[in-house]
């Protein structure tokens, strides 16, 4: 069952609409699914806006992946986390860095946190471009427009990312 939930180190599973905790957590159909698409983008299938990004854990050291969608516009290359502050998020947020990966290919970014202001364009591009897999984490419908998102903005990280040489 999906829900959102707030959850942190020592309290997995309790509720709340702080945003800067909130996250829907995946049900296991869809750990199932991540976790095959993830395998395919990390062999270099999927759409050209499918990467496996790949963060080091902020306790543990260790590396997880999962599936994203990239989003470029206007020049520059955004992501957004549509379940709200996952683990991944908390992860990129503590290294400030991750890599995105298909195929062989592989990048690491720095990442600049965008204020809440200029989330709202992004956002609405955002779902424009990916309805199909991410409508169902926005309470707002496809094709509303900008302003439709400027309540909303702060439950949903968007980080632009920063190749680094």
């Amino acid at each position: 069952m999906e829900g959102r939930v707030t959850c942190s180190l020592y309290n997995r599973g309790c509720r709340g609409e702080d945003p800067l905790t909130e996250f829907l957590e995946p049900g296991p159909l869809d750990r199932v699914f991540n976790k095959a698409f993830g395998v395919l983008v990390g062999l270099g299938l999927g759409m050209r806006h499918n990467f496996l990004l790949e963060v080091r854990g902020r306790k543990t050291g260790r590396v997880y992946s999962t599936p994203v969608n990239v989003l470029d516009l206007g020049g520059r290359r955004f992501l957004v986390a549509p379940r709200g502050r996952t683990q991944w998020v908390r992860n990129a947020e503590a290294v400030a860095e991750l890599t995105l990966k298909r195929g062989r290919d592989r990048r690491r970014f720095r990442l600049r946190p965008v204020p809440d202001a200029e989330k709202p364009k992004i956002l609405n591009e955002y779902l424009d471009r990916f309805r199909t897999t991410v409508q169902r984490y926005f309470p707002v419908r496809a094709g509303s427009g900008p302003e439709a998102f400027a309540e909303i903005a702060s439950r949903y990280p968007v980080f632009e990312l920063k190749e680094v040489a």
